[in-house]
């Protein structure tokens, strides 16, 4: 069954921090009943004050939330086309018929997301994101050319696309302003396919934004969206588990790692546990040594040294060797802890690995780990080691990849 009423702005409105339509009306100063008929399936024009507040608040135009102009086009008829229309500067398209696309369109819509996904994780991520964007583009025309299942099917092969644009964006790029309204897209086009599961993905996604920032508050309520969303669904335990492993990320960038550590134990219980569930196809970026990874992270944050040693260094056995992005987090990872541990030369040695890896397969959060340990590293900056990986670090290659990006 595909939801009905005003899917953009519901999705719009969670993905802002906003989780009850009164709290959304308590931010436009508007009562709760305007905002119920604002999300019902034929929302009236807002009046120009309200819309210029709602537009302020939500961050997009009132298109994009699922409006339409008095004398406008039927809002039954509305998709997500307009939102990504008008993020990608394209003009509306004139009255025309509306061709009617046969069911085969979402097996071969389904194909190319696939491909896609598998494609993440060995084609450079500027080479992929052009591609990821324009098929969002044509799962947006696709879209009111379908009917039923055949749009349903559709719309949740839109969602995996521009939740993977966003993660590009996010973790490739480091584009997080770009990242957040790639995401928006994406839940909105969950919401058109009803696909709880797939909204508890991308809101989880949301959450690393403003923890990135320290931002605990508004981490915390997209991570109550996503968990809220995971329980409308038959979620498996990796995706619960996974689902723990972002909260204790986020709680361990906001400072309270104690919190983290604790969610990182329930997440393993949970896969311990199993359950009768199985993972959605597109929940590949999860195991038990990813959950180790994020582990790993955790206790380095917390200080607990020699219990990130150990960790890390058996994911890092274990990882495979096609997973080049997560082995150059891990080697960031086990530079820190060499770094805080008052080890310059072995820190060093992980980051040099680090960066060789970069060359080959480039990962901005990957960098990113290894600038952090260049600056752990200032008070031994003068030894041999650092002064080593200096020149790594400014290469010519590497130095013009990162400015490139």
């Amino acid at each position: 069954m595909v939801a009905s009423g005003n899917i953009r702005l519901r999705s719009a409105r969670i993905a802002a921090g906003y989780p009850s339509q009164q709290e959304l009306a308590d931010a436009l100063g508007v009562g709760v009943r305007q905002v119920r008929r604002w999300e019902s399936a034929t929302p009236p024009w807002p009046h120009p004050d309200q819309a210029q507040a709602l537009t302020r608040v939500l961050g997009q135009d009132l298109d994009a939330l699922g409006f339409t102009p008095p004398g406008g086009v039927n809002p039954a008829r509305r998709t997500v086309l307009a939102a990504t229309a008008t993020a990608v500067g394209l003009a509306a398209m004139p009255s025309q018929a509306v061709a009617v696309q046969p069911a085969t369109a979402a097996d071969d819509y389904e194909a190319v997301t696939r491909s896609h996904r598998r494609l993440y994780w060995s084609v450079a991520p500027a080479a992929l994101h052009p591609a990821a964007v324009a098929h969002a583009t044509l799962g947006c025309a696709l879209l009111p050319e379908t009917h039923g299942q055949t749009r349903a099917r559709i719309a949740a092969a839109l969602a995996e696309t521009q939740l993977l644009a966003g993660r590009i964006e996010f973790f490739d790029m480091r584009d997080p302003d770009r990242a957040a309204h790639t995401l928006l897209r994406a839940l909105q086009a969950a919401g058109e396919a009803d696909d709880a599961l797939l909204g508890a993905a991308i809101l989880a996604h949301t959450a690393f934004i403003p923890a990135w920032t320290g931002e605990r508050d508004a981490a915390v309520e997209r991570m109550t969206a996503a968990r809220t969303y995971a329980r409308r669904g038959p979620a498996s335990a990796e995706l619960l588990a996974w689902l723990d492993a972002v909260e204790a990320e986020c709680e361990a960038r906001c400072g309270h790692t104690r919190t983290a550590l604790n969610v990182i134990g329930h997440a393993e219980d949970v896969l311990a546990r199993g359950g009768e569930h199985p993972s959605p196809e597109w929940l590949d970026w999860f195991s038990p040594v990813r959950l180790a990874a994020f582990k790993g992270n955790v206790q380095l944050k917390a200080g607990h040294l020699p219990q990130a040693r150990t960790t890390l260094l058996q994911v890092l056995d274990a990882l495979d060797p096609s997973e080049e992005k997560q082995t150059t987090v891990i080697l960031g990872d086990l530079a820190a802890v060499e770094a805080t541990a008052g080890e310059p030369e072995a820190a060093c040695g992980y980051a040099v690995r680090a960066l060789e890896q970069l060359e080959r397969t480039w990962y901005a959060t990957g960098m990113e780990r290894v600038r952090d340990v260049r600056r752990a590293l200032v008070p031994h900056q003068h030894e041999r080691c650092v002064r080593e990986l200096d020149d790594r670090l400014y290469g010519w290659s590497t130095t013009v990849s990162a400015l490139a990006r």
